[in-house]
Formats: structure tokens, C-alpha cells, sequence
């Protein structure tokens, strides 16, 4: 049988080499080659396909879109609702789901809880590439710890195992060798394998070095072959770069089924589960777990994970923000104080400074504040980043309040998007915003004009103030007119 032998191709003109050059000497660009294996030919011919019975000679793959099963499969739970809600209600057969983040962040903790929770339904295999199977089983005992403690899901009444979980069906193998990882694959017929990490696998047929774009991409492609294959869900961890990108290729994104972020402060004991990709549902959900000493625990209500003390002070606002179907009540938090620079310093931590700087601009414009003569800092409470526009209003009331040195009052939460104009435009899933508020025991919110929730508010015991432009929100907010002195 011939060996496969390596190419170099370039990603410009598409030009091949048996060598590897820092420039193409076809087009003469730099870092353009990337290596690729290319399977040498025996001199043996593919068989032909065999034809279609009801079309004689005339091979045929396609079948008409009606006929196609849909073949509906039951999703795995993964043990954890959090990480169930952020998949779309589980684990798919034979789908692919890469989970990224920084060093040090969970992905092992995160993946090895949940692979213990599995493997008392399911056949679970655990390939560690970056560690030693001594490492991942001292882990694992301090995680089933954990488990027997009551903070995740329990094992059925069974016989006892070496083990304080359950883990009778969870295989470990500690493994950089492709080969040896498909083979096991194979053999064990897995309804779950986490490939803990895809930048630590090798293929021997290329002579790359682990992490290179064309390990990640072939070694990728391969278990995505036997996954779909076998009906075996794939969970792979993937490294970041220092800008926060998911290492390798782009193309890795693009195999996959779905990819979740796993991100958090690292001063901070909450960590996000966030799906940027999902092709079996909804993008942007959230998950929200606690780091605790012995692995990651579910968060019930992240809301107040993100709420002050019950005592407000002067530059605090409280809206609702929305993180896929989950709505969050949030805290923020704002300084308004005279500048000793020529140039006025801008500062936002968990929200875009050019939406700051919008936002005032805004106030300046409409209200009269005079904000080009103060710095002004922003901060989101518990370090979440909050992108949608229906924080707006909220910003805008903790900056006046700052200004004006004013408190708003307790129970009040505000949801706007807030146009150039000065006028409050209407948001998304606004109902599930003030449930959520009301649920809390919030007793006062501030929209925008034409919600037609007044009759939700009533049932919820939640006074609705509607307002059409950010002057008119920030009175009814604040009893009292902020632009009334400046």
C-alpha cells in the first residue's frame, strides 16, 4: 500500500509544493503555504457505484426531498440544565460541539462533570490529549466528591465503584495519537467522547507540529467522520489565542455543529456558557455556573449574581437585560465627576464605550448636561457584558443620576433603546423582561411608549410608566426633572 505523502498548497494561488517555503514562489506571498496530506495512488481504481434498479446503468445517490426520512433522535442530557439550555435541550447524535475559552477557565472541570453525570445513562469516552490519566482521575475524585455533596445531579441506587460517583460506564484514554483515538472510537462504540483537546491531537501522516492549522483541520475532520458515522456527540475543547479567538482554523468552526464559549473573570467565582453557533438551536443563550473548590456548580438565578445591595446610591440603574430566552436583572453602575484634563476621560466595563459615548452625546444634545466638561466611568456589576440596546435607557439614568447627584427610587428597573433623536424606540421580548422583574420583587418600570403590556403589569403587580423620549423617562424615573438647573 503507497504512503500518503505531504503537500504544501497555497492559500492565494492554490499553487503545490513537496517543500515548505515562507513565500510562494508562484505568486510570491508570504505565509501562504499550508500543509496538506495528500494520499499517494496504488494504480488501484475506486469501484463503480452500483446503479439505481429503476434507472439501469445510471448510478444514482440523490433522492426526491419527500422521501427523505427526518429521523427524529432523542437529545442526550448532559446532566446539567445550564449546559442543556445553551446545546437547545441536550446533546444531538452524532452532531459535533466545540467548547473554547482561556487557560485555566473550567473546559476540563466543565466537560469531566458533565461526562461523570452522562455515563450513568450512556457509554462515555474521555480522550485526554494534554494530560495523564494519573491527573484526570485525582479530578475526578475530587469532582465526585462533589457530586455525592448533592451540588449535581445524583446516580441511580447501583452497585458501589471505585469511585465516590457513580462512572461505570465513563472510559479514560490518555492519548495524543490520532490513530489510536479513532481505533478506540471504533471499538467502544461510545454514545459520548470528549476530546479534551483538539490542538493536542497528532496525525502522523503529517509532519506538522501538534496545534498546526493543518492538525487541527485533518484531525477534526476525521472525527467528525467516524462521529456522523457512528452517531457518537463529540464535545471537543479548543484553545484561544491571546486575542480571544478560537485557535486553528477557521474551517474548524465551520465543521462543527456548535460552538460554546466558556468565559468568566478569573478575580470573579461565576463563569458564562455562552453558544455562538448552534445548528440545533438558538445562538446567544447563556449559562451561568459558580467555580467553587471542588468543580463548577449550577447558578438557579444568575440574576443575583449581578444585583447590588439593597441599598441604592447616586449613579445606580437596574435593567433588564436579554442573553438568548434568559432575561438577567443587571446593576449598573456610573461616576460622573469633573475632568482635570483638556480632553474628558471615557471609561465602560461591560458595555461598549462608543455606545457611551453615544449615549452622551445624546443627553448633552436633548437634556442640556454639560458632560463634555466631566469624566465619566461605567461598569455592569458582576462583570457581564450586556451588547443590546435596551440597556440605553438604563445607562442614560445612571449617568444623570451621577450628575445630579440623585438616587432612583428602590424597585425601579428601566428597559429602552435610545435614539439619536432623543426619543425611546420599543425592544424584544419586553414580557419576559418584566416577569423576570416582577419576580424579583421590582414594583416600578420605566419602557418605552406602546408596550400594550398594561395588562401583564396588573397581574404582576408591576406599576408600568411609559415614556416617549429619554426627558420624559428620566422624570418619571427620577421624580424630578434633571435638566431643570443646567
Amino acid at each position: 500500500m503507497a504512503r500518503p505523502t505531504t503537500t504544501y498548497v497555497c492559500q492565494s494561488c492554490g499553487a503545490q509544493t513537496r517543500q515548505f517555503f515562507g513565500r510562494c514562489s508562484a505568486c510570491g506571498s508570504w505565509n501562504s503555504l499550508v500543509e496538506q496530506s495528500a494520499p499517494a495512488s496504488d494504480g488501484r481504481r475506486r469501484p463503480a457505484p452500483a446503479a439505481d434498479p429503476q434507472a439501469p446503468g445510471r448510478p444514482r445517490r440523490s433522492l426526491p426531498m419527500h422521501s427523505v426520512g427526518e429521523g427524529a433522535r432523542q437529545r442526550l442530557s448532559s446532566g446539567y440544565a445550564e449546559l442543556d439550555r445553551v446545546l437547545g435541550g441536550g446533546l444531538v447524535p452524532g452532531s459535533l460541539v466545540l467548547v473554547g475559552g482561556d487557560p485555566g477557565i473550567g473546559k476540563s472541570t466543565l466537560l469531566l462533570q458533565s461526562a461523570e453525570a452522562m455515563a450513568r445513562r450512556h457509554s462515555v469516552l474521555y480522550v485526554s490529549a494534554e494530560e495523564s490519566a494519573q491527573q484526570v482521575k485525582l479530578r475526578w475524585r475530587r469532582l465526585g466528591e462533589q457530586l455525592l455533596a448533592g451540588e449535581a445531579p445524583r446516580a441511580e441506587p447501583g452497585p458501589a465503584v471505585d469511585s465516590p460517583g457513580a462512572g461505570a460506564a465513563l472510559h479514560l484514554l490518555a492519548e495524543t495519537d490520532l490513530d489510536q483515538v479513532l481505533q478506540e472510537i471504533e471499538a467502544l462504540r461510545p454514545a459520548v467522547a470528549v476530546i479534551d483537546s483538539i490542538q493536542a491531537l497528532h496525525d502522523a501522516e503529517l509532519s506538522s507540529a501538534p496545534g498546526s492549522v493543518a492538525q487541527v483541520r485533518d484531525c477534526a475532520a476525521a472525527l467528525a467522520r467516524i462521529a456522523k458515522r457512528q452517531d457518537t456527540a463529540l464535545l471537543l475543547v479548543g484553545h484561544v489565542t491571546k486575542e480571544g479567538m478560537l485557535a486553528g482554523p477557521k474551517v474548524l468552526e465551520h465543521l462543527v455543529d456548535a460552538v460554546l464559549t466558556f468565559e468568566g473573570d478569573r478575580f470573579a467565582s461565576h463563569r458564562l456558557l455562552r453558544a455562538v453557533k448552534n445548528r440545533f438551536g438558538a445562538t446567544h443563550e447563556l449559562g451561568v455556573f459558580e467555580m467553587r473548590d471542588r468543580g463548577l456548580v449550577e447558578v438557579s438565578n444568575p440574576s443575583e449574581l449581578f444585583l447590588g445591595g439593597e441599598e441604592l446610591s447616586p449613579g445606580t440603574a437596574t435593567i433588564v437585560a436579554c442573553e438568548g430566552t434568559r432575561p438577567l436583572v443587571v446593576e449598573l453602575q456610573a461616576l460622573v465627576s469633573t475632568t482635570s484634563y483638556a480632553s474628558p476621560r471615557r471609561t465602560a466595563t461591560g458595555i461598549g464605550t462608543n455606545r457611551l459615548h453615544q449615549i452622551l452625546a445624546v443627553l448633552e444634545k436633548h437634556l442640556g448636561l454639560p458632560l463634555s466638561r466631566f469624566d465619566c466611568y461605567l461598569a455592569v456589576a458582576g462583570g457581564l457584558e450586556v451588547e443590546e440596546p435596551a440597556a440605553d435607557l438604563g445607562v442614560a439614568a445612571a449617568v444623570v443620576a451621577s450628575s445630579r447627584d440623585l438616587t432612583l427610587p428602590p424597585g425601579t428597573v428601566l428597559v429602552g433603546e435610545l435614539g439619536l433623536g432623543g426619543q425611546l424606540r420599543p425592544v424584544g421580548q419586553l414580557e419576559l423582561r418584566l416577569q423576570e422583574a416582577a419576580r424579583l420583587g421590582f414594583r416600578r418600570a420605566v419602557v418605552p411608549r406602546g408596550s400594550g403590556l398594561g395588562g401583564l403589569a396588573a397581574q404582576l403587580d408591576l406599576q408600568l410608566l411609559e415614556a416617549g423620549t429619554v426627558a420624559e423617562a428620566l422624570v418619571a424615573a427620577l421624580g424630578v426633572n434633571p435638566a431643570g438647573d443646567a
